[in-house]
């Protein structure tokens, strides 16, 4: 993937958690570098199909300078989700932002922080099997369209199925849903947490009866094996209503449910 770089844009602002920060302006350095494929506008010569960089420092001064944040790290995020927002093209990026003159006691050149995010198609499966079914898939996907970061694209219709797992007793409501997604999977998961807690989500039963169930299906491409997350979904093979609906929203993945499941080897069990 080729690379657009925007270093070392100084802008005069009010960021930090001491008052005379928040009223005295001081230089903050702001430097992104973007994932961008400018083939094509390297063999037509077509500044229309590039990242300007032009508008890039546009979005980080803007960003910089309107808003006063007590934390860089808060700023950072800031510059990150404006300009993935502004440029559809970009699959991943790296902002920087430096504070040279943090009031600190001791001896340094700079401190800085550094927020990397990159572009992923996540594929979802959502489902209900207590209270108003339909409400609560409703209120997921409409609770999803809400988090930064994350764009719906499509959602499959809603299906009826058998309980899966031998313990929940009543009938599901299942869908899918296919996301864009700026943010890491741990992010993403947290996220999903927050929204199955809002729908009054209890664990206290494994595989009970649920109002609402999120899981993360695929992640892009990734394949991650931790305590709590397992990418892609280690029994998506096995699950009829996720399958269904997902093909119905992305019957490409028809080939991913055909292959094969890859060996246990290199995968340890997890600590208790």
């Amino acid at each position: 993937m080729n690379r657009i770089s925007v270093k070392g844009l100084e802008v005069y602002a009010c960021h930090g958690v001491m008052d005379f920060e928040k009223n005295e302006e001081q230089p903050f350095v702001v430097s992104a570098e973007m994932d961008y494929d400018f083939y094509e506008a390297a063999k037509s010569d077509d500044v229309r199909k590039t990242v300007s960089y032009a508008e890039v420092s546009d979005i980080l001064e803007k960003t910089v300078s309107e808003e006063c944040y007590n934390l860089i790290e808060t700023l950072c995020y800031e510059c990150a989700y404006r300009i993935l927002e502004a440029f559809d093209g970009i699959r991943g990026l790296s902002v920087t932002v430096s504070k040279p003159h943090a009031p600190v006691s001791a001896k340094l050149e700079d401190v800085s922080v550094t927020v990397g995010m990159r572009r992923s198609e996540v594929y979802l499966s959502l489902g209900s099997s207590e209270g108003d079914r339909k409400a609560y898939l409703d209120f997921a996907v409409e609770e999803l369209k809400k988090i930064r970061g994350v764009k719906v694209l499509a959602v499959s219709s809603y299906t009826e199925t058998e309980p899966y797992g031998g313990v929940a007793e009543n009938m599901f409501l299942n869908a899918a849903a296919k996301i864009e997604c700026f943010l890491s999977p741990h992010q993403l998961l947290s996220e999903i947490h927050m929204i199955e807690a809002a729908a009054g989500r209890k664990r206290d039963v494994h595989w009970g009866d649920r109002t609402l169930d999120i899981d993360i299906v695929f992640f892009g491409g990734m394949h991650m094996h931790e305590p709590g997350l397992e990418l892609p979904h280690p029994d998506f093979r096995n699950r009829e209503f996720v399958k269904g609906p997902l093909l119905e929203i992305a019957p490409e993945l028809e080939k991913i449910f055909k292959m094969p499941p890859p060996p246990p080897f290199g995968r340890p069990p997890f600590e208790k």
